[in-house]
């Protein structure tokens, strides 16, 4: 038997989370079985919990969180990659029919999961597979950046973007990070931030002006929504491109038209919603590629100086709605 944190209805976090006993989950042919370490709150994961996303809930009694790390203790016949006793980490679930990482033990597909990176631990780990993920695809896969871009990420020491922060620098772009403290200022120019931008202080087009002489950036990425990403048209240079992680909201195009942009929305989860076997190989491939960034100190994830435990795990996610954490917040099982 094991414990796990489950969720039986929606709501708010003090009212919804119980400790139960739950047998220990069996393996199928393609999974590991992981003693989970630790595990960090994203947005989906307080979204599902309140009722915002009822059509990504697993069944209730339900296990949530995606993220995690921890040990492997058993592999299915056709898993080759890993063995008993390997350190993993990945976004396994904690979606529609898959339990995530609330819990002493989780399954995973074993192609949703990377070896840790050396001398990482384990709360650190858990930090990154979703935002890390996400970052990747928006940085590496439809930015195409060139060196000596002039790159501007929405949300620059937030969950996805601290890390798209540090990759866009990698690839050699002039990045500007939106914050709104002095605090942010130093943990921004800190991860490589060029420039920092307080979105309360000044408009877009002060910035615009400021930093580009009016032409606007090549590439803005949008990790927050609503008025950030309206924000992000008017930002961008024409025929550049903008990037977000959120476009659930109804917005007028109309600049997207008239300066011919480039519009890309990111959804890492997908591969795990709809069983894509070569999405689920892709996400692998990237925490790899992470982890070698992370191995070469190229990379290093922001943790939130406040951490849980999986019995905090109702403070927790309070914590994370109140908007006051900086980078991701880490619970420890």
């Amino acid at each position: 038997m094991m414990e796990a944190i489950v969720v039986n209805c929606f709501g708010k976090p003090e009212n919804t989370f119980q400790a139960i006993r739950l047998p220990i989950p069996h393996i199928n042919d393609d999974e590991v079985l992981i003693k989970v370490k630790a595990t960090s709150v994203n947005p989906i994961d307080y979204k599902i919990r309140s009722g915002d996303l009822p059509h990504l809930v697993p069944s209730f009694p339900a296990i949530l969180h995606g993220d995690v790390s921890g040990i492997v203790e058993k592999t299915g016949t056709n898993v080759r990659k890993f063995q008993a006793g390997d350190y993993v980490y990945g976004c396994i679930g904690g979606v529609v029919g898959i339990n995530g990482a609330l819990a002493e033990y989780t399954t995973a597909d074993y192609r949703l999961l990377s070896k840790m990176p050396n001398g990482m631990s384990f709360t650190e780990a858990a930090a990154v597979p979703l935002v890390g993920i996400t970052a990747y695809e928006a940085i590496f896969q439809r930015a195409k950046i060139v060196p000596g871009q002039k790159v501007l990420i929405y949300g620059g020491v937030g969950g996805v973007g601290h890390l798209a922060l540090q990759f866009a620098k990698f690839l050699g772009a002039k990045v500007y990070a939106t914050i709104s403290n002095d605090q942010q200022d130093g943990i921004a120019k800190k991860l490589g931030a060029d420039y920092t931008i307080d979105y309360r202080k000044e408009t877009v087009e002060d910035f615009v002006n400021k930093h580009t002489e009016g032409k606007g950036f090549d590439m803005v990425f949008d990790t927050i929504g609503n008025q950030h990403l309206a924000n992000s048209f008017e930002a961008v240079k024409r025929k550049g491109t903008v990037i977000t992680t959120v476009s659930l909201d109804k917005i007028d195009l109309s600049l997207i038209h008239e300066k011919a942009l480039t519009l890309h929305t990111v959804y890492m989860i997908i591969p795990i919603l709809y069983n894509d076997e070569d999405g689920k190989k892709e996400h692998g491939a990237i925490l790899r590629h992470i982890t070698e960034l992370m191995e070469q100190g190229k990379v290093m994830p922001l943790i939130d100086p406040v951490s849980f435990t999986l019995h905090e795990i109702a403070q927790a996610h309070i914590y994370a709605e109140s908007g006051k954490s900086t980078g991701k917040i880490v619970i420890r099982v």
